[in-house]
């Protein structure tokens, strides 16, 4: 065989074997698109042809306790589009000029951001003009310049017609953040939902929240709606009523006005709240319909903290309120007994330290009851250090200090227990008698929260069981009996109305009502001390506990005391005369 001839047959040889190694490629290919990946080509196929449309449930109602509406939900409208047509080149410059024709103040770059925020998936549409009325849909619709890629949807909107008033009970609803949505991933979250941020809008989201909706359509090549493919209405949230009264609300706001602080009341069996009155407040309604970052930098950077729910979120030392963990404990532990004295010259030694007593020529001989009704420091520094920090602590444990309380809003705090343990772990320093000393009146390494302090007076005011705050009325109203001896708490139940009747807190009793309570000057390191007064009502059959909080208010009976008593006196009329009707 010539050379050439081996040359050719070599040559056909490595044609044959390339054109069959192409041909089973090819095959290969093909068997791998049409029958391993078949279903994938055949949905990214239909995904360029469907798109979904997510419908808005309107969330459900919040009333308070007399029917009157607290948080419900509005019809607006939005502009939407679908990402893979407004990526398109142009796109965006035709939609901003024409929202700037129509006064919305967006440019194109601004769009771009909406898109990417939003962004899930091309078939899904994302909103870029939220929060029109009917008639700006309607003129930008009627615009000839309205591009096809575009498309108006109604949607629901929440308002808050109590506004700053219910702010920290109501809380607010705002666009969900991507770190929301990655928290969620099978909850049927999207960009651009509304979901509750604070208060009860996030507590019971689940519940007021609903079930969106979802409507695929097919569109033509231009986007253009064809014909609906499938569709799931959307699902209402549920309603919730509150224990809450707006009335009574608007009276502890009236009478907290130009202070800072905190008015709240509570039944004291149930736990039900009555009355939530941080102050200084804030206006929700612009949260949840937007705000400019300049506007939400100013509201979280103000001195006065308006945010900040102080009721459950702030730590205060106690005062005087506290001092009925030491008389219980001395009671119960046998430390003392009702008719144990001690002499109150004014001071109180303790190793080489003077601690003062608030009046400074003294008391003289106090009982427990005296000691109460005239907040004998003294008395208190001594009864403690014969207890021991280890009782006290414990004591004030079983009164729900250092804990949380339960109630239905995020953002509680525990307040702090103290105690040796503590001191060593967190200031690497033992515990000192001075210490203890300090603790018996509320002052020194105790914490609480104004709702801690309700909490602790309403099991002095219902027999001794510790209630668990709600503001749902469907809650359970849960509380655990303190089993504590009827004749130690019924000896400090009348220290407590004997402070009203002729001691420190008799600025309680002017408003009709009788009231049993107790006052309190506590330090505050940051200025003027606190003014505390915590009382319930009425004497002998009570219903409801009132606490005041004055930062910066100085002497609790003259600041304090008036709060409680008016508040009290409302509430206690309100229940006489049935209120108003419910839903």
């Amino acid at each position: 065989m010539s050379r050439d001839r081996r040359t050719l047959d070599f040559r056909v040889r490595v044609l044959r074997t390339f054109v069959l190694g192409t041909l089973a490629c090819l095959g290969l290919g093909l068997y791998s698109f049409q029958i391993i990946q078949g279903d994938k080509y055949i949905r990214l196929a239909a995904e360029n042809r469907l798109r979904l449309i997510r419908t808005t449930p309107p969330r459900g109602v919040i009333y308070d306790a007399n029917g009157l509406s607290l948080a419900e939900s509005v019809r607006m409208f939005e502009i939407r589009g679908y990402p893979l047509d407004l990526r398109r080149e142009g796109v965006m410059e035709q939609v901003a000029a024409l929202f700037r024709r129509h006064g919305i103040p967006l440019d194109t770059q601004m769009l771009a951001d909406a898109v990417d925020r939003q962004f899930w998936a091309p078939y899904r549409a994302v909103t870029l003009v939220t929060n029109l009325t009917l008639s700006q849909v309607a003129d930008l619709v009627g615009d000839a310049s309205f591009l096809p890629q575009l498309f108006p949807q109604p949607v629901w909107r929440r308002i808050y017609p109590a506004g700053a008033l219910a702010a920290h009970v109501t809380g607010y609803v705002g666009e969900i953040t991507k770190e929301e949505l990655q928290a969620r991933p099978e909850q049927g979250y999207g960009g651009g939902d509304q979901i509750g941020k604070l208060g009860i809008e996030a507590y019971y989201e689940g519940i007021l929240r609903g079930e969106m909706g979802e409507e695929a359509v097919e569109v033509d090549a231009r986007g253009r709606r064809q014909r609906q493919i499938a569709h799931r209405p959307p699902r209402q949230g549920k309603d919730i009523v509150l224990t809450f009264d707006l009335g009574a609300q608007r009276v502890a706001s009236d009478l907290m006005a130009g202070k800072r602080g905190v008015l709240l009341a509570m039944d004291v069996h149930s736990g039900g709240i009555k009355v939530l009155c941080p102050v200084p407040t804030y206006d929700v309604n612009p949260l949840t319909w937007g705000v400019t970052p300049s506007e939400w930098a100013r509201l979280n950077q103000d001195p006065d903290r308006p945010m900040l729910n102080r009721a459950i979120g702030g730590n205060y030392p106690p005062g005087s309120p506290f001092k009925v963990v030491p008389a219980l404990a001395g009671l119960v532990e046998g430390v003392i007994s009702p008719q144990t004295q001690v002499f109150c010259p004014g001071t109180f030694a303790v190793g080489n330290r003077i601690f003062k007593c608030w009046r400074r020529g003294g008391h003289g001989s106090e009982n427990v009851h005296r000691a109460l009704r005239d907040s004998c420091d003294t008395f208190f520094y001594q009864v403690g250090l014969w207890l021991g920090i280890d009782r006290l602590s414990r004591w004030a444990g079983r009164f729900g200090v250092g804990a949380l309380s339960g109630i239905d809003l995020p953002g509680e705090v525990p307040g702090n227990l103290g105690g040796e343990a503590w001191k060593r772990a967190r200031l690497k320093d033992r515990w000192y008698q001075g210490d203890t000393a300090n603790y018996s009146i509320g002052q020194g390494f105790v914490l609480m929260t104004p709702l801690q302090v309700a909490r602790m007076y309403a099991a002095v005011a219902n027999g001794g069981y510790l209630v668990t705050p709600h503001l749902n009325r469907a809650s359970d109203g849960l509380s655990v009996d303190m089993k504590l001896p009827q004749d130690a708490l019924r000896l400090v139940q009348r220290g407590l109305e004997s402070v009203v009747e002729g001691g420190t807190g008799s600025q309680a009793r002017r408003f009709g009502v009788s009231v049993a309570g107790k006052t309190g000057t506590a330090q505050n390191p940051h200025g003027e001390d606190h003014a505390w007064f915590v009382g319930y009502a009425p004497v002998g059959h009570p219903r409801f506990v009132a606490v005041a909080l004055v930062e910066g208010g100085g002497h609790g009976g003259a600041v304090a005391a008036p709060l409680v008593g008016e508040l009290l006196s409302y509430l206690c009329r309100e229940e006489e005369t049935g209120g108003r009707s419910r839903p």
